[in-house]
């Protein structure tokens, strides 16, 4: 799963994008969570669902979330969400760590994970480039 900057994902003025159980409407995962925005009509979404919900059911402690991207317009808006689907995986404290458009392939959501736990464990570790 590619990302914006091969680093914790920042918004434009530098902050770390993180997200709470509030801001996504269900509880973290315990090591990480891969947040999905969907839409009703989209066919990408289906699969994406189907790959982040096997992935996260292998891996103890990943919780998958996946969030109706018109129903949450002003939490689309603020992450900059483009198309559906658009995949954030978050570490264990809510940090964004990876970030992916489209529908992602099995292989990178496992690597994405691996990044995310890794983050978790040691805070200021950079994550692996083009996971």
């Amino acid at each position: 799963m590619p990302d914006q900057d091969g680093e914790t994902v920042r918004h434009q003025h530098g902050e770390t994008v993180r997200l709470s159980a509030a801001d996504i409407g269900a509880e973290l995962g315990a090591r990480a969570t891969l947040v999905q925005f969907s839409s009703a009509f989209c066919q990408p979404c289906r699969a994406t669902r189907r790959v982040l919900g096997e992935v996260a059911a292998m891996v103890d402690g990943v919780a998958h979330v996946e969030i109706d991207a018109e129903a949450r317009l002003e939490l689309v808006r603020a992450l900059e969400v483009r198309a559906t689907p658009t995949t954030l995986v978050l570490d264990a404290e809510g940090r964004v760590v990876r970030r992916a458009a489209g529908q992602p392939r099995r292989a990178d959501v496992i690597a994405a994970l691996g990044a995310a736990v890794r983050h978790a464990v040691a805070p200021g570790a950079s994550t692996v480039h083009g996971a």
